[in-house]
């Protein structure tokens, strides 16, 4: 009695293995454009947001004597684009348009009036102060009015997104963005504006003291 050979399972070449790899990657790829155009299948498989977040701790306080005497709204179009020596764009490279909006204060230390920075005459009618030089804050970025206008990706950055657990982070631009806004701010005229307010300032509350003359200067 003879026994039927059994065939063995022909095994897929080197190229359909690598072919087959490729397909399964842009199904995956093009699934997340198939949920965006599709609002039913978004909705059966969308997410939802829990906040889990603990409270927030109060880690210090520092009292606080400048006085903010004017604040710049600044918007910077931030272009950046990183690509690599010897591979088409289309391949690997990024290149990201971005909308900054923020704001810069500009303040005048008030603590670091000294005895001889302040002087008042003897019958407290005329008084000279010297007070130092507006400086600029950091630039703080609004998250609300910043945004991404295009994000141009290669294919193997995109394929790195699939497993980095910051995909598509904006830091870099973020980055670029209050860079950018912080020189804007040493460009304006905003200390000065903020020496002014200040002097106005000051002349209106001795003035209320009974001050006639009151004389504001800035400098060492």
């Amino acid at each position: 009695m003879t026994t039927p050979n059994k065939r063995l399972p022909r095994r897929l070449p080197g190229w359909a293995k690598v072919l087959t790899a490729v397909v399964v990657v842009l199904v995956v790829m093009f699934a997340g454009i198939s949920l965006s155009l599709l609002p039913g299948l978004r909705d059966l498989f969308g997410t939802e947001t829990r906040d889990r977040s603990g409270p927030a701790l109060l880690k210090s306080i520092q009292d606080m004597s400048r006085y903010d005497a004017a604040s710049g709204n600044f918007q910077v179009v931030v272009d950046l684009e990183k690509d690599a020596k010897y591979l088409p764009d289309a391949l690997r490279g990024t290149r990201t348009l971005y909308v900054g909006a923020g704001t810069v204060d500009a303040y005048v230390d008030l603590g670091k009036l000294g005895d001889d920075d302040v002087k008042v005459n003897d019958d407290r009618t005329s008084a000279t102060l010297r007070l130092p030089h507006a400086l600029l804050g950091k630039p703080a970025l609004d998250p609300d009015r910043s945004y991404a206008v295009s994000k141009q990706r290669g294919l193997l950055d995109r394929l790195g997104d699939l497993f980095s657990d910051n995909p598509n982070g904006e830091q870099a631009v973020q980055k670029l963005a209050v860079k950018h806004i912080g020189e804007a701010a040493k460009d304006s005229e905003l200390t000065t504006r903020a020496e002014k307010n200040t002097t106005d300032m000051l002349k209106g509350l001795l003035s209320s003291l009974g001050f006639k003359e009151v004389t504001v200067a800035y400098g060492a």
